[in-house]
């Protein structure tokens, strides 16, 4: 645990921003220094009554591959990203809003017993992206913040809660570039034991004179770094706004969605798969708004990079974000290294599309071919239903499915043979 106590983190200087940094609130020094804050109160969420029931009803209109089924795990309002406990003791579930929850099976019927707010002494901003380490340190990535905490499947049954920075406040993207758009990240620890964070850019296609100051810091890319918040280095570029990533599991290589650029019609661009093999390697944005397709604000220029195309397109506007290989053994043997996916659905579409769980194999030579897995959130009228933003493991080989609309977890599982 030494990692977490270490003073302060090196990062990139960040010279000529005049915007004044948001304040750390003062209860991150005294969890870092094992401090009561006196805090007491949870916020606990009701996980039965007639909400609870009409998700059910919902759940019923899903259409899967046979042999499999999908429950309602637990009630989580506006659940995205989530991270599983190594220990299996407690799913953490972020939001874009200022609560991360704490999702625990106690009895483990595979149907939550307990939902409540975690680190209630802390105030977090748009706390999107929790991910955990092999040795069962949590990280969560904010807006524009990451902290560590070194033993949270342990103190999270108090208010207070160990917690370091390991990115402190300010400095994971220049503060004049907070934005209301594009604020979701996502964190994953590699094969390298470095934490890899995506960094979206506020814009539908940004102008020219942002891009040497994004292309510095990873904004519309992803950064790497130790995590203990050292040796920060871009290691992605060209992206316009990943909310998902993933390792395979064999390779090693990064595997991402991102989501492409509005306002060019009902269907185009596509929504991209990606799949990277080296570290620096481009895919596209902002020449490209997605697959082959170029962008009006960049279509007459020449392209100074070369362009690493996606591996699997899909269809404009689902917006792709959270994915997870699939490493368990409960599902067919032709799931396994699988990607599954979440499509939020479209914002804009003159109909709507996705709002869904995508499945994606991937063959010998690395080709990607992606199909629907679970659907039917979108209704005889139009209307969402619910929305997927991830999906997460659990232990026993089963996945959940966050939907941040009915502000829901679900767990798909397989019966058949």
């Amino acid at each position: 645990m030494k990692r977490a106590f270490l003073a302060s983190v090196c990062l990139l200087a960040m010279t000529g921003l005049t915007q004044a940094q948001a304040p750390v609130p003062d209860n991150l020094e005294k969890l870092s220094n094992f401090q009561s804050t006196g805090t007491t109160e949870f916020t606990f969420i009701e996980q039965s009554g007639d909400y609870a029931d009409g998700i059910r009803d919902t759940l019923e209109r899903i259409t899967l591959p046979d042999g499999f089924k999908i429950e309602l795990y637990a009630v989580v309002p506006d659940a995205r990203h989530m991270a599983v406990g190594p220990q299996g003791i407690v799913t953490f579930v972020g939001t874009r809003k200022d609560k991360v929850w704490s999702v625990t099976d106690r009895n483990k019927d595979r149907v939550a017993d307990e939902v409540k707010d975690f680190a209630p002494s802390l105030k977090f901003a748009i706390p999107n992206g929790p991910c955990f380490s092999r040795d069962g340190f949590l990280y969560i990535a904010e807006q524009n913040r990451v902290l560590v905490y070194p033993a949270a499947e342990f103190f999270y049954e108090s208010p207070d809660v160990a917690a370091f920075n390991v990115v402190k406040q300010g400095e994971l993207i220049p503060p004049a570039e907070e934005s209301y758009n594009h604020t979701a990240r996502v964190c994953k620890i590699g094969p390298d034991g470095k934490i890899y964070i995506s960094l979206g850019q506020p814009f539908n296609v940004p102008a020219p004179e942002k891009m040497d100051l994004y292309n510095e810091v990873g904004m519309g890319g992803m950064i790497r770094l130790n995590t203990d918040g050292t040796d920060r280095e871009v290691y992605t570029r060209g992206i316009r706004n990943s909310v998902g990533h993933d390792f395979h599991p064999e390779t090693g290589e990064l595997w991402f969605t991102d989501n492409q650029v509005d306002g060019m019609g009902d269907d185009i661009p596509p929504g991209e798969i990606n799949r990277q093999t080296e570290m620096g390697q481009n895919f596209g944005f902002p020449w490209y708004g997605g697959g082959d397709v170029r962008t009006n604000e960049y279509k007459g220029e020449e392209i100074p990079v070369d362009v690493v195309m996606p591996a699997s397109e899909t269809v404009a506007h689902a917006a792709d974000l959270g994915m997870d290989f699939y490493t368990g053994n409960q599902f067919p043997e032709m799931y396994k290294n699988a990607i599954f996916s979440a499509q939020h659905g479209s914002w804009n579409r003159t109909t709507p599309v996705g709002a869904r769980v995508m499945v994606t194999t991937i063959d010998d030579e690395g080709n990607a071919t992606t199909k629907p897995f679970a659907e039917g959130w979108i209704d005889e009228n139009g209307e969402y239903l619910g929305r997927p933003v991830d999906i997460a493991e659990l232990r026993d080989g089963s996945i959940l499915v966050s939907d941040d609309l009915a502000g829901a977890l679900y767990r798909i599982s397989y019966e058949g043979n």
